[in-house]
């Protein structure tokens, strides 16, 4: 999947929010950054991750830490998915796939027996530095952010 490894410097992406704001890697210099790709808005699994990550936010900022979701739907997709579970981070569109592309995380899936292209789930946890500290390739969607926490204590 990725062609990115742990101890790469974590390339340097730029988006739009939900909200219309643009949000880049540079923009969060000296902080941890939870990076995190997902495939849909509004999907279970998707949704389950959202919350677990909004849920547990206000603990995640205390640290010190940055999150931000990338998906490759649209801004008004995401304007829709964040209001409906009231989540407080940026959710990066990335319709032209530039990101997911960037860090390796688009490609093949299957799913009840069919093949399609899509954005593989995972997280990277970026140092203050913008080196990636480590890969969660598939994330357990209702514990995210126990997983991160175990990580990253």
């Amino acid at each position: 999947m990725t062609h990115l490894k742990e101890g790469d410097k974590a390339p340097i992406f730029k988006g739009v929010d939900q909200s219309g704001n643009k949000v880049s890697l540079s923009d969060l210099k000296g902080k941890k950054v939870i990076l995190y790709f997902y495939p849909k808005d509004m999907t279970p699994g998707c949704t389950a991750q959202a919350c677990n990550l909004r849920d547990n936010y206000t603990a995640l900022l205390k640290k010190g830490y940055a999150v931000v979701g990338v998906s490759t739907d649209g801004e008004k997709s995401h304007q829709k998915f964040a209001e409906k579970y009231e989540l407080p981070f940026p959710l990066l569109a990335d319709e032209d796939r530039k990101i997911v592309e960037q860090y390796g995380v688009w490609g093949e899936k299957k799913f009840m027996g069919k093949v399609y292209d899509g954005t593989h789930r995972t997280t990277f946890l970026i140092n203050e530095n913008g080196v990636i500290d480590k890969i969660i390739s598939k994330p357990d969607t209702k514990n995210h952010t126990e997983e991160i926490l175990e990580i990253w204590k």
